[in-house]
């Protein structure tokens, strides 16, 4: 029997259905995580298993683990060179493709193979597109030795720059912190509105003990986006290609 699919998850599955028609033989493919990408890599693995012939690097463990659960063939970042194209999930984009991601926990090497590729496309379902950036909150990977002052800081920072009253939760919470594939702790800021996005993430970065935070300025290339209906549009953006 089919899978009934929810409105949503029928908007991802078409999402990641067409992503993975766009791959073709011989490429070195970034593969993101998250709700929406997990279908793109079990998509993928059909191709693979009916004998496209790829390599795939993927954005966390869990990713990995599913990648080779479902046949598709994966490398470390170290060991290949730039890629040919990174597809991977956002909480939130923006009319200008600036996203907020990191929901997931895996900003920090999200952003690490999304600035290794020649492209970048987002695959989302509808609810991601917003007009301004904001109303997901902010996540900031920081290392775990000294993070209340790392906290200080980042909240005096936001004050500063503005938001008056942010509210800055540890993911997982204080009792058992939820803990990223290299180490961290990751700080979820509730800001309401980002009004300027690349001025905040330049100056969340230079505070010490940030390693990451989720702001992804000018890399998405494009962004695939599924409709309830199971439709799609496909809108691309201006400005720099992510990577070389």
């Amino acid at each position: 029997m089919a899978e009934q699919l929810s409105p949503q998850d029928a908007a991802k599955q078409a999402a990641a259905d067409a992503a993975a028609a766009m791959i073709e033989d011989g490429m070195v493919v970034g593969l993101g995580s998250g709700t929406t990408l997990r279908r793109f890599v079990r998509s993928l693995g059909v191709r693979c298993q009916a004998g496209l012939k790829i390599t795939g690097v993927p954005t966390s463990e869990t990713t990995r683990a599913l990648a080779i659960e479902v046949g598709v063939p994966v490398a470390d970042l170290n060991d290949v060179g730039p890629l040919d194209i990174v597809f991977d999930g956002a909480d939130e984009i923006d009319p200008q493709g600036q996203m907020i991601k990191g929901g997931g926990g895996n900003l920090l090497w999200e952003k690490i193979v999304a600035t290794a590729g020649r492209r970048f496309v987002a695959v989302i379902d509808d609810s991601k597109t917003k007009d301004q950036l904001g109303q997901f909150p902010l996540p900031v990977e920081v290392i775990r030795f000294g993070w209340h002052a790392t906290e200080r800081l980042m909240r005096d920072l936001l004050i500063e720059s503005g938001y008056l009253e942010p509210k800055i939760a540890m993911r997982g919470g204080l009792d058992k912190p939820f803990v990223t594939d290299s180490g961290h702790y990751i700080l979820d800021c509730a800001l309401g509105q980002i009004t300027h996005p690349e001025a905040l993430s330049i100056a969340l970065n230079r505070i010490p003990g940030v390693v990451e935070n989720g702001l992804f300025i000018d890399i998405a290339r494009s962004a695939i986006i599924g409709e309830p209906d199971g439709t799609l549009k496909t809108i691309d953006y201006p400005g720099r290609a992510a990577g070389v």
